[in-house]
């Protein structure tokens, strides 16, 4: 039976892909193999936190040296710091760790068999592991951290480690947790780690010249995508403010940016576009925390020039109406933030502005599309995360000054007095009936627990439920029309439903090259045509069969 799916072309697609940001690599020139640690970082930016109960950020990929075909990809649970291959046996050695930020250095060292791609943890409880090289065929030289910083020297936990030698007459045959505590106890040596911008720079030049593209970069995290009217392809991601594909699959320019765009917004016309883009990181700059100015740049979608920027001040999660007037709600200050900004369709500047209350990156995302109105979450004023409402926020009102209207609370059974989350939705339907469908989660102190995500199709009047589709993972993006509705998961999942009653038509795992990827954006281009943002960086231009008259 063919799938419902069908990738048509990949854009954004590179040697190494299925990795992210390299932290680590080893090359066995006898096997022709090479192994790359990688980060694909969380799916969270200071305007929106999807659940990452279930998250593995760091792939371990092998690949081969002739093609670069990714032949194994395997995931641990922590970033990945050394690979070393056996000398004789047909396995990897990988070191994997990090501090906990308070006490532990907690890690593992996972055993990777070549033969059928799995992976093993191997020492009894979790431990940071430096270093890892094999000294002959039956002993491995690994450094590990101290458990804690609680017993070491003033400083010197986060300078130094425990070498140790772990025996094994056959390391293809080593059992989960058979390694000891005991095993890695050794000598205290000083062992200077690399930081983390020192690894990735070696991490990318050794990929580079195994790619033989001296300018090869890492891609990760397409967070908006949008297909324009004349066939490009528009998108942005970590590390790029924004990018344009050609219809026959070329880059035609693309707009480099130290941390990335997260949100687009394509003005009427197509001439240029809004673009949010994320201001969270600190640099050092003489002992002083030196972060870059908040940024929403307009961007010339001709040539990616940067025509301007609004002068707002605050870093902002952008929501847009149909006729192109947008709200930019400032995403820091939890109960005392400032007021959020409406720019008009043709406005450079905020018109006005408008109190919404408190925000954060969990609680209050709510980016809605084809919507006719602009619709928020705004929560109590002293606890803005409890008792969330849908609102619709008016430019102009009857005196001429933006007025906010309460519409329904977000949750549609208030009996059973959950908290939920927001997330992406749609309005659907036609004239005066218009409905609105979105995804969002019930939050737990134990994450996300099976069946706490959904999809729930409301109507904009009252806000009762027509229906509800559950879900095991949260929702990285939907999209849809009045017949279907498109829901991608960090599972890797995408599922189609019937929008008028939330019937599932189909459900497909999403591959590349038969290695899964997870979608993190998504748009409805036509009927029939889907363009997908993964997390590893590429976007899929799919082709989709089986709509709601299956």
């Amino acid at each position: 039976m063919s799938s419902p799916l069908t990738v048509l072309r990949t854009l954004g697609n590179h040697s190494f892909a299925e990795i992210g940001v390299p932290s680590a690599v080893a090359v066995s020139e006898e096997r022709g193999l090479v192994g790359v640690g990688g980060d694909l970082g969380y799916p969270q930016w200071s305007g929106c936190g999807i659940d990452v109960n279930r998250w593995w950020p760091y792939p371990v990929g092998i690949y081969g040296t002739d093609d670069l075909r990714c032949r194994w990809l395997v995931e641990s649970s922590w970033p990945v710091h050394c690979l070393a291959f056996h000398p004789t046996l047909p396995v990897v050695a990988i070191g994997t760790g990090s501090y906990d930020g308070g006490c532990f250095f907690e890690g593992e060292l996972l055993l990777l068999d070549l033969r059928s791609g799995r992976s093993t943890s191997v020492i009894r409880g979790a431990r940071e592991v430096l270093h890892v090289a094999w000294q002959t065929q039956h002993a491995l030289r690994v450094v590990v951290a101290p458990p804690d910083d609680s017993d070491s020297e003033a400083g010197e936990a986060h300078t130094h480690g425990f070498e140790a030698v772990i025996e094994r007459s056959d390391w293809s045959d080593v059992a989960q947790g058979s390694v000891q505590q005991e095993e890695l106890s050794g000598r205290w040596i000083e062992f200077e780690q690399l930081s983390k911008d020192e690894a990735t720079r070696q991490g990318v030049e050794s990929l580079a010249v195994l790619a033989r593209e001296p300018r090869w970069e890492p891609r990760r995290q397409v967070w908006d995508v949008h297909g324009l009217r004349d066939g490009r392809v528009l998108a942005c991601l970590d590390g790029v403010m924004a990018e344009t594909w050609l219809p026959d699959g070329r880059l035609e320019w693309r707009v480099p940016d130290r941390e990335g765009g997260r949100q687009l917004v394509v003005r009427a016309g197509e001439l240029d576009a809004w673009v949010n883009v994320e201001r969270r990181r600190v640099r050092w700059v003489g002992g002083e925390a030196v972060a870059e100015p908040p940024l929403v740049a307009r961007v010339s979608l001709t040539d990616g020039k940067v025509l301007g920027s609004l002068p707002v001040g605050f870093s902002a999660a952008l929501t847009a109406r149909d006729d192109g007037w947008l709200v930019l709600r400032p995403t820091r200050g939890w109960r005392a933030p400032g007021p959020a900004a409406l720019v008009s369709p043709a406005g450079v500047t905020p018109e006005a502005y408008v109190s919404l209350g408190g925000f954060d990156l969990f609680n209050h995302p709510f980016p809605i599309r084809h919507s006719r109105q602009l619709l928020v979450l705004q929560g109590e004023k002293r606890e803005p995360g409890r008792n969330k409402w849908v609102v619709a926020v008016d430019p102009a009102g009857p005196d001429a000054e933006p007025v906010v209207r309460r519409l329904f609370s977000l949750d549609w059974d208030t009996e059973q007095a959950r908290h939920l989350f927001g997330g992406p939705g749609i309005e659907v339907g036609t004239g005066e009936g218009r409905d609105l469908v979105h995804a969002g989660s019930v939050h737990s102190g134990a994450g996300l627990l099976p069946g706490n995500a959904f999809v729930v199709r409301r109507s904009l009047e009252d806000g009762a439920a027509r229906w509800v589709f559950t879900a095991d993972f949260a929702a990285t993006a939907l999209d849809g029309d009045e017949d279907t509705v498109y829901v991608a998961f960090t599972s890797g999942e995408l599922v189609a439903l019937r929008a008028s009653d939330g019937t599932v038509l189909w459900r497909q795992r999403l591959d590349v090259g038969g290695r899964p990827v997870v979608p993190l954006s998504l748009t409805l281009v036509c009927p029939g045509r889907l363009l997908i943002g993964t997390v590893d960086g590429r976007i899929l231009d799919c082709s989709v069969t089986g709509s709601a008259d299956r």
